[in-house]
């Protein structure tokens, strides 16, 4: 039998892991203070160096907000989405993570998103949806930059009125990294008109399915138009992953 190494775990790893634990479980909450360095040197047993690594990961995660000398010792921050836009943005850009996977998360979650936003819209999200395709049509008219801002604000207002801040999250940075895979693609796209125009068609019924709150027309626009959008970026090979999320 063979054992495999035991990895290292330095200090600092410890010290944040511990600090991370009391933040999480509620034991330091917003706007209390950390020890002081100094204070902190002598409950971990630690290296300041240690502890200003261990400071500096926390401040990168956003969990703490510190600066060196402080007397009042660093902040803890209220829990924010910028977190875990950090965190959803490293691994969706992580090479183990395929193409094909990227589009399976991201049509599950858009067709959730729409499911949700067809069953707890008000009227206020209707008429930012509104604005937003009137938005899209007239972008249409004066180039593909205007129209894809206009887009994307159509998919935000949608995620909005799913009504979780962590699906809006999640769908920002999956559609983002998604884009960014394919942008010199659609860069040389062939006819843009005719591609707005279906893309004007589909969000005008994805709208309407909205309004009458049919969720399930919804969901499936969404998780079609994603499909026939994007597969042809997706090797064969790896499309039936997809199948399952269409209505056939």
């Amino acid at each position: 039998m063979k054992f495999e190494p035991v990895a290292t775990v330095r200090a600092y790893e410890r010290v944040v892991q511990q600090i991370e634990d009391a933040v999480f479980s509620g034991t330091l909450k917003a706007g209390e203070r950390l020890p002081s360095e100094r204070e902190l040197m002598t409950q971990f047993a630690v290296s300041r160096s240690t502890i200003r690594e261990a400071l500096r990961v926390l401040q990168a995660a956003d969990l703490i907000r510190s600066k060196p000398g402080d007397p009042r010792g660093p902040e803890v921050l209220a829990a924010s989405p910028a977190a875990l836009h950090k965190s959803m943005h490293r691994l969706t850009r992580a090479d183990h993570l395929s193409f094909a996977e990227l589009l399976q998360f991201r049509m599950a979650l858009d067709g959730s998103a729409h499911l949700l936003a067809a069953r707890l819209r008000t009227g206020e999200h209707l008429a930012e949806l509104d604005a937003a395709l009137a938005a899209m049509r007239e972008g249409a008219s004066r180039g593909y930059a205007e129209f894809s801002r206009a887009d994307v604000a159509f998919h935000e207002a949608i995620a909005r009125a799913a009504g979780n801040p962590l699906i809006v999250v999640c769908l920002e940075v999956v559609r983002g990294v998604v884009l960014e895979q394919i942008e010199d693609r659609l860069a040389h796209a062939g006819d843009r008109a005719e591609l707005m125009r279906t893309w004007l068609a589909h969000h005008g019924e994805v709208l309407q399915a909205i309004r009458d709150a049919d969720g399930e027309l919804a969901s499936r626009l969404a998780r079609r138009a994603l499909y026939d959008n994007y597969v042809e970026y997706v090797p064969e090979g790896e499309r039936p992953r997809l199948f399952p999320l269409l209505d056939t």
